[in-house]
């Protein structure tokens, strides 16, 4: 009897250390291991990818880096194919790191440190869909400056890494005003590197930043996109194409990122300029980049 009743204690502890996430803030799928991306170069996905660009008349903007891609196909999210062109060069990306904005509140409210209103669900909305700076400054102060930057260096997700060359950025709130915490490495207020940027959008499809209930309510965020420009407007020919991103413009510069979902076709592209035609070369690519993924899958 009394190994009975050890047993069952046995297996009461299991069940619950099972059910604690030790990091406070992600769950990834238990049963299954998904790989890095840092370890997905696929050498085929690369190549088709240099060779687009050139024909796109764009090798130029690549080789004088003032253009940054990152094409993912995770159509298989186990086997993720990862193809780049200066992937890792840190960019200021305007309103794209409004996604560290996203994930930082979704963690404190799913660690119980913010409270979930209809009020704020309404500024992350708006913050995504229309990159309100009203609603990111104003869910940024509740979150805390100090805050997002420890969650997105948090070695859990490590959206910035110096041993990366950076990555996701925000130091600074979407309104006039002096930055609280420039990036370390470049002396930027708002960054980004491609890698780091699908990074966020393979660990968001993969419930390795939250936990599933909450990864699914932050994706429906990034969908339905309010701004029809860039990688938006160059796949809207194409129908049942399904899109959840976020972009980024001031001045020359441009930053666009998009998870794609077609048919069973699913992958991530990442564009990043500090060129003024920036943001026509990503609507320029959108479709090739679609076709290639459709092609290669």
């Amino acid at each position: 009897m009394r190994i009975l009743y050890s047993f069952v204690l046995l297996l009461i502890s299991s069940i619950s250390y099972s059910q604690i996430n030790i990091a406070g803030s992600s769950a990834s799928e238990p049963q299954v291991k998904f790989p890095t991306l840092w370890n997905s170069q696929d050498t085929k996905l690369q190549q088709d990818l240099e060779q687009l660009v050139k024909q796109q008349g764009l090798w130029k903007q690549i080789q004088t880096k003032h253009l940054a891609l990152v094409l993912v196909n995770i159509s298989d999210l186990t086997k993720p194919k990862l193809a780049e062109l200066n992937g890792n060069k840190m960019i200021y990306a305007a309103s794209l790191p409004k996604i560290a904005i996203l994930l930082a509140a979704f963690v404190e409210i799913e660690l119980g440190n913010l409270k979930e209103t209809d009020e704020l669900y309404e500024h992350i909305t708006n913050m995504i869909r229309y990159s309100s700076n009203k609603s990111a400054s104003h869910v940024l102060s509740l979150v805390g400056g100090e805050r997002v930057l420890e969650i997105i260096q948090d070695p859990e997700f490590a959206l910035y890494d110096p041993e990366h060359n950076g990555g996701l950025w925000v130091g600074k709130a979407y309104a006039k005003g002096t930055a609280y915490k420039r990036d370390p490495l470049y002396n930027i207020s708002h960054g980004a590197t491609g890698i780091q940027v699908a990074r966020f959008y393979y660990l968001l499809e993969t419930n390795q930043l939250l936990n599933p209930e909450n990864s699914k309510r932050m994706k429906e965020i990034l969908g339905k996109p309010g701004i029809k420009h860039k990688f938006v407007k160059g796949l809207q020919s194409i129908p049942g194409v399904e899109i959840y991103r976020k972009s980024g413009s001031w001045k020359n510069f441009h930053a666009d990122s998009a998870l794609i979902e077609y048919g069973e076709h699913k992958y991530i592209i990442v564009g990043l300029s500090d060129r003024k035609s920036g943001g026509e070369w990503m609507n320029r690519l959108a479709e090739p980049l679609h076709k290639l993924v459709v092609k290669n899958k």
